[in-house]
C-alpha cells in the first residue's frame, strides 16, 4: 500500500513547554501517483561530503551534521540570503542574522537582525563573514543591467520608509542606503493583509528590467530595478488552496520564469512556472518539505523547518543550488541561552537538460513525429548516458505521472542526441508554453528538462489600465505597457453591472500602439446616466491576439 502524502497544517501552543499539534489537511490524492521527477524536490541532490560533527548545538535530529555546509556558528542565528559569484571567482553570500541570546530568542530577529556579507571559495561553503552591513532582515541581492548590485532588505513595518535597498558598484562595497518606491496603480495592495513587502524576490528580464514577486503573490515591474515598481497583477499567483504563504522566490532561466512559495504552517512549498512572468501555472507536487537535506549515505539532517529558499543559477539561468534557512526546533520554542538555533544550508540541484524542439511548424493531427535535441554539456554526454526508452515528452501534467509521448528512436548529431517521439499523447495544447521531458539515465538517476515552443512568442506587450477618471462629462482611461516590446492595436472594453447585477459590456475602444514602458490616455464614450453619486463597479479588459486578457476590477467615481 502506498504511503499517503500529507500537507500538514499545524498550529502550536506552548502549555508548560509542550507543543500541541492540532490540524492536518491532505494534499491532492492524485499526487500519490507522481513519478520520480514529478515533484520539484526530486531535483534536490545529496549534500556534498563535509565535516561531520557531533559536538554542536541543535536537536538530536540534526546531529551529527555537516557544519561546513552553508554557514553557521554558535553565536549568530543566520537566516535567508542568496549567493552571487563575483569577478574574483569567489562566492559572495548576503544574508542576515542576530545574536541567538537576545531576550526573545529566535523571535529577536524582529528587533536585532543585521545584514552580513560572507565569502567562500565554492558555492556550498563553509562561508565566513567578511563584512557587517548594518540593520536589516530578509536580504536578497541582485545585479542591475548597468552592473551595480542591489541588496533588498527590510528594517521595520512601514513600507514607505522600511522597504529598503543598499546599492554598490562592487560586491565588497561601499554601500549606500535607499528606499524603494512602490506604485500600486489603483490595485489592491494587501491581497490578504499583512506585511506584503516583507518577503520580496526579484529577477531580471531580457532587457534588464526587473520583475518582483511580493509575499502575497502579486507581480511588480521596474524598468531599471531601482526606478518605481508598478503593480501589474490583480490577484495572487499562488495555488488556489488554503495556506499561510510567505518566502516566495522568483527566478528566470533561458526557457521560462519559475517561482516557489512556502506554506509556513504546512511546512511544505509549491512550484509555479510562467511564460511571461505575469500569468502562472502551478505544477503538481511539492517543491520542498522537511527531510530534503540528505547525505550521500542516506542519512538525513532532520531540520524542523526549511524556509527562505533562494537559488544559485548557472549561465543559462538554471537553478543549480538551493539555499535554505533552517531551524532545528519551532521558532517560538527557540529561547535565549538554549541549545537551539538556525543556520543556512546549501543543497545541490539537478539543473535539467538543455532541450530544443527541432520541429519548425505547430503540432497538428498530421504531425507524425516530435524531435527534441538534448545538448551535450561539459559533464553530461547524452549519447552515452540517456536511457532513451525511459523518456516521455509533453505537457508537465502528463509526464509528471509517467504519461506523455513515447520515444521511438534516437539520432546522434555530433555530441548531441536527438530523441524522436511519437506525436501522440503529448497533450501539448495552446496553453502549454514549456513542454517537459522526463526519464532516467542508464544508472537509474532522474533526467528532466523543459523546452520552448519554437513558434510561440515569449516576450509580449503587457498592457494594463489605470482606474478610470470621470470628470467634466468625460471618462478618461490611462493604458500602460509594462512589457519589453511595443504593442499593436488592441481593444479595451469596460463592463458594468445592470440593475439585476449582470455584467454587461458598456463601451469599447481601440488602444493605439504603445512603446515599452509607455502609456496612452483614452477619452472613452460613455453613458453619463450610469455614473452615480457613489462608486460604480466595473471590469476592464484589454483584448489582443498575443495578450492573455486579465480583468481589472475597479470602479468609476464621479469627481
Amino acid at each position: 500500500m502506498k504511503n499517503k502524502i500529507y500537507l500538514i497544517i499545524v498550529a502550536f501552543f506552548f502549555i508548560n513547554g509542550t507543543q500541541a499539534q492540532i490540524e492536518y489537511r491532505p494534499l491532492p490524492a492524485e499526487w500519490d501517483q507522481l513519478v520520480m521527477g514529478g515533484n520539484f524536490m526530486d531535483r534536490i541532490l545529496p549534500m556534498p561530503d563535509g565535516k561531520l560533527t557531533k559536538k554542536v548545538w541543535g536537536d538530536k535530529a540534526v546531529i551529527p551534521r555537516y557544519v561546513d555546509n552553508g554557514i553557521e556558528d554558535d553565536q549568530i542565528s543566520y537566516w535567508g540570503g542568496n549567493i552571487l559569484k563575483g569577478k574574483d571567482r569567489k562566492f559572495h553570500f548576503f544574508l542576515c542574522g542576530w545574536n541567538e541570546n537576545t531576550p526573545d530568542g529566535h523571535m529577536g530577529y524582529k528587533t536585532h537582525s543585521r545584514m552580513f556579507h560572507a565569502v567562500a571559495t565554492n558555492s556550498i561553503g563553509p562561508f565566513k563573514v567578511t563584512q557587517e552591513l548594518g540593520e536589516g532582515h530578509n536580504t536578497e541581492i541582485f545585479q542591475l543591467k548597468d552592473g551595480r548590485y542591489v541588496i533588498y532588505h527590510i528594517t521595520g513595518h512601514d513600507v514607505e520608509k522600511d522597504c529598503n535597498y543598499l546599492i554598490s558598484d562592487d560586491l565588497n562595497g561601499p554601500w549606500k542606503k535607499h528606499t524603494f518606491s512602490m506604485d500600486n496603480r489603483d490595485r489592491v495592495l494587501r491581497l490578504g493583509g499583512g506585511n506584503w513587502f516583507h518577503n520580496l524576490s526579484f529577477t531580471k528580464r531580457e532587457d534588464g528590467s526587473v520583475l518582483m514577486l511580493s509575499r502575497q503573490g502579486s507581480i511588480w515591474v521596474s524598468q531599471t530595478g531601482i526606478s518605481p515598481y508598478h503593480l501589474i497583477t490583480t490577484k495572487s499567483i499562488y495555488p488556489m488552496v488554503s495556506g499561510k504563504y510567505e518566502d516566495p522566490v522568483i527566478w528566470k532561466d533561458h526557457i521560462q520564469y519559475h517561482a516557489i512559495v512556502n506554506d509556513w504552517i504546512g511546512r511544505t512549498a509549491f512550484y509555479m512556472r510562467s511564460k511571461d512572468g505575469i500569468n502562472w501555472i502551478t505544477e503538481e507536487g511539492r517543491a520542498y518539505a522537511p527531510g530534503v537535506a540528505v547525505h550521500k549515505d542516506g542519512t538525513k539532517e532532520g531540520w524542523y523547518k526549511f524556509e527562505r529558499i533562494r537559488m544559485f543559477q548557472d549561465e543559462y539561468g538554471r537553478a543549480i543550488q538551493a539555499n535554505f534557512a533552517v531551524i532545528d526546533y519551532d521558532k517560538h520554542g527557540d529561547l535565549p541561552n538554549d541549545n537551539h538555533s538556525s543556520k543556512n544550508i546549501s543543497l545541490p540541484l539537478n539543473p535539467g537538460m538543455l532541450l530544443t524542439i527541432e520541429n519548425k511548424t505547430p503540432f497538428e493531427y498530421k504531425t507524425k513525429e516530435i524531435k527534441v535535441r538534448i545538448k551535450a554539456e561539459k559533464n553530461f554526454n547524452p549519447i552515452k548516458e540517456v536511457d532513451v526508452t525511459s523518456l516521455r515528452f509533453g505537457a508537465s501534467s502528463e509526464v509528471n505521472y509517467g504519461r506523455g509521448a513515447k520515444a521511438i528512436k534516437s539520432i546522434v548529431d555530433g555530441k548531441d542526441l536527438i530523441i524522436v517521439f511519437e506525436a501522440k499523447d503529448h497533450c501539448i495544447s495552446d496553453d502549454v508554453f514549456a513542454p517537459k521531458m522526463l526519464g532516467k539515465n542508464k544508472t537509474g538517476d532522474m533526467l528532466f528538462g523543459y523546452a520552448r515552443i519554437p513558434w510561440l512568442a515569449y516576450i509580449t506587450p503587457i498592457l494594463s489600465a489605470r482606474k478610470p477618471i470621470y470628470k467634466d462629462g468625460k471618462l478618461t482611461v490611462v493604458v500602460e505597457n509594462h512589457g519589453q516590446v511595443s504593442s499593436k492595436q488592441t481593444l479595451l472594453t469596460i463592463n458594468g453591472y445592470d440593475e439585476k447585477g449582470v455584467l454587461k459590456e458598456l463601451t469599447s475602444q481601440f488602444v493605439p500602439k504603445i512603446k515599452p514602458y509607455g502609456k496612452t490616455e483614452l477619452i472613452v464614450a460613455f453613458n453619463k446616466e450610469l455614473i452615480k453619486d457613489k462608486d460604480y463597479p466595473i471590469e476592464i479588459k484589454i483584448l489582443s491576439r498575443n495578450i492573455k486578457p486579465v480583468a481589472f476590477k475597479t470602479s468609476i467615481t464621479k469627481n
